[in-house]
């Protein structure tokens, strides 16, 4: 199994990102995946996750500026982050289950 996230950076506050999770080993669209982050000096942090049937949760602190999706054809979840918040940065990590996890993708939000 392996998960490789991309798609971080720096962005302003304000601004839109979208972060990728490429999935092998498995199907993303068989089980619970997962977006959690860790700000520096903090613990991890949910931020959302789908089931296999495709229902999406998220956390309080991005509902209504995040999605989170995925393409089964492949094999990748994303997650489009829109209205980027300074308290946005972090390591943002995909994760199946919080079992297996990629490496993760600095998102950085700052003017």
């Amino acid at each position: 199994v392996q998960l490789v996230e991309s798609g971080g950076g720096l962005v302003q506050p304000g601004g839109s990102l979208r972060l990728s999770c490429a999935a092998s080993g498995f199907t993303v669209s068989s089980d619970w995946m997962y977006w959690v982050r860790q700000a520096p000096g903090k613990g991890l942090e949910y931020v959302s996750r789908i089931n296999s049937r495709g229902t999406t949760y998220y956390a309080d602190s991005v509902k209504g500026r995040v999605t989170i999706a995925r393409d089964n054809a492949k094999n990748m979840l994303y997650l489009q982050m829109n209205s980027l918040k300074p308290e946005d940065t972090a390591l943002y990590y995909c994760t199946r289950r919080w079992i297996e996890w990629g490496q993760g993708t600095q998102v950085t939000v700052s003017s």
